[in-house]
């Protein structure tokens, strides 16, 4: 099992990123997807989170309107477009694999993470 982020790095105030998050070795379409991240000194906090069909998405409030969650079943691909970054959005971002099925049970996975450093 694998997930590997892309497209983190330096970016200005105001600017955009996206970041990409590619799977493998599991049912990927089975899965809710979601966008974590981590600041220094601080905890891990759910950013985004998306449906396994792509139906439903939530975000935490200070990423609503500038940040959107997407993905693509057919590529086992997961997405951020971040818009309008804030120093404050500075951060290591985590994709992170969640599914519950009675024949399962509970199966999670994360990626190992890409650094997104917004400063002038």
């Amino acid at each position: 099992v694998q997930l590997v982020e892309s497209g983190g790095g330096l970016v200005q105030p105001g600017g955009s990123l996206t970041l990409s998050c590619v799977a493998s070795g599991f049912h990927f379409s089975r899965f809710s997807m979601n966008w974590y991240r981590q600041a220094p000194g601080q905890e891990r906090e759910l950013v985004a989170f998306i449906s396994p069909a792509g139906s439903l998405t939530n975000y935490t409030d200070s990423v609503k309107g500038r940040f959107t969650i997407s993905r693509d079943n057919d590529r086992n691909a997961l997405y951020l477009q971040m818009n309008s970054l804030k120093s404050e959005d500075t951060a290591v971002y985590y994709c992170y694999a969640d599914s519950w099925t009675i024949f399962t049970g509970h199966e999670e996975y994360w990626g190992q993470g890409t650094q997104v450093t917004v400063s002038s």
